[in-house]
């Protein structure tokens, strides 16, 4: 059974211009345990369908269901089973990395103990251990997305969004960073919605990818699936792949290392 299926999810923001339509029907199902890329260009409807996928963003048309709870009629339920990291955090750079994570646990209603725990089990799994008393706005770009992710984790959840986890890293961190995805799934069965906008980490990660453009889904398979029927080639890049879908290239990201 699909862990995120969605049958002609749509969303049509009303504008000074008219109705203009973000996403006009994506269809797609993702399996448990699956890493998803979910690709697209600019304009593409990625972001509005995963703020609709997170809750954030009431859909005007569609279905959708995340880890067995419909998204319109059981938004908490969506909410209490999937985690999501947005690509700017969301820390408090003035408390504790420890503070950070113990709060988020109290915030999904764990005991003081039980977030206390979880905070310990994540700080061993990301590699905060020895960072857990140190302000957060003291991390370097690295141990920050660590942390972020370590809140997306915190309840257990069977989802976990991740939108462009490791733009401006240096290639150390998002290498490490990859790791650590694949360990997600590996170890612990967590489903991983990936958008991001490096076609390498695209093709490095993901099991399978959906990529969308004029807000529909326009292709999707594994990597060398459409490399093969895209650019004639498993041996292809998936940036040959991806211009032949969309006629586009991927939007620009900022390059400039954080530091570590």
């Amino acid at each position: 059974m699909a862990i995120i299926s969605t049958a002609g999810l749509a969303r049509t923001f009303q504008t000074n211009s008219g109705p203009v339509e973000a996403v006009r029907g994506v269809d797609l199902t993702v399996q448990p345990g699956e890493i998803l890329g979910f690709l697209g260009p600019n304009g593409a409807g990625k972001t509005t369908t995963l703020r609709m996928l997170t809750t954030l963003l009431p859909p005007t048309g569609g279905a959708a269901t995340v880890a067995g709870c419909d998204l319109v009629r059981d938004p908490a339920g969506v909410r209490c089973r999937a985690g999501y990291v947005a690509q700017s955090g969301g820390i408090d750079p003035t408390v504790s990395v420890r503070e950070e994570l113990v709060t988020q646990g109290r915030l999904y209603r764990l005991t003081k103990a039980e977030a206390a725990a979880r905070t310990e089990e994540l700080a061993k799994d990301l590699d905060l251990t020895d960072l857990l008393d140190r302000k957060a706005g003291a991390l370097s770009g690295g141990q920050r997305r660590r942390l972020d992710i370590a809140m997306g984790l915190m309840h257990r959840p069977e989802v976990l969004f991740l939108d462009e986890p490791t733009t401006g890293l240096d290639p150390g961190s998002r290498a490490d960073l990859w790791d650590l995805v694949r360990r997600l799934r590996d170890e612990h069965g967590t489903t991983v919605f990936l958008t991001t906008h490096y076609l390498d980490e695209a093709d490095e990660l993901s099991d399978r990818l959906v990529i969308v453009d004029k807000g529909v889904v326009v292709a999707e398979g594994t990597p060398a699936a459409l490399k093969e029927r895209y650019a004639g080639s498993a041996d292809a890049t998936l940036q040959d792949a991806f211009l032949a879908i969309t006629g586009r290239g991927p939007a620009p990201v900022d390059t400039t290392p954080v530091a570590v």
